[in-house]
């Protein structure tokens, strides 16, 4: 039952809109006004979780490999809930038409009545295709 909870645990940062990221971290000091826009508008869109838009493969916790439309079937029958989710630590690297989030996320939750509130890492990936910016691929651990 643990097993299934966890695996829909991804959603909590593909469909909920807005967590705070409280702390944005740039990695290396001296950043051109390009990629300043580019974190703003990442950080941006992982508030708003505009990817749960796009199509992309999540692996959860105890590894399981997941997709969109299993997020979404969670969410829409019920099985999955979140009270609360704050995103701290948040750090964005740019890679030109790349850019790689790593962040820190305490959750309270539910999925098919098992608890799983705790604290968890997470990494996203976004590509820039024709222009626009989209959630490619998604990672999150289990933290002490």
């Amino acid at each position: 039952m643990i097993n299934k909870c966890v695996a829909f645990l991804l959603s909590l940062f593909v469909s909920l809109p807005a967590f705070s990221a409280q702390h944005v971290a740039h990695p290396r000091s001296s950043i051109d006004s390009g990629d300043e826009s580019t974190i703003r508008e990442i950080v941006e869109m992982e508030k708003q979780a505009r990817e749960a838009r796009e199509d992309y493969v999540a692996i959860t916790p105890l590894g399981q490999v997941t997709t969109k439309q299993d997020t979404v079937s969670a969410r829409k029958s019920g099985q999955l809930r979140y009270d609360t989710i704050n995103v701290s630590d948040m750090v964005v690297r740019v890679y030109g038409d790349t850019a790689v989030v790593t962040a820190r996320a305490d959750v309270k939750g539910h999925q098919l009545g098992e608890d799983f509130s705790g604290p968890y890492r997470y990494t996203r990936v976004w590509v820039r295709r024709t222009g626009h910016w989209q959630a490619v691929s998604y990672q999150a651990t289990v933290t002490q």
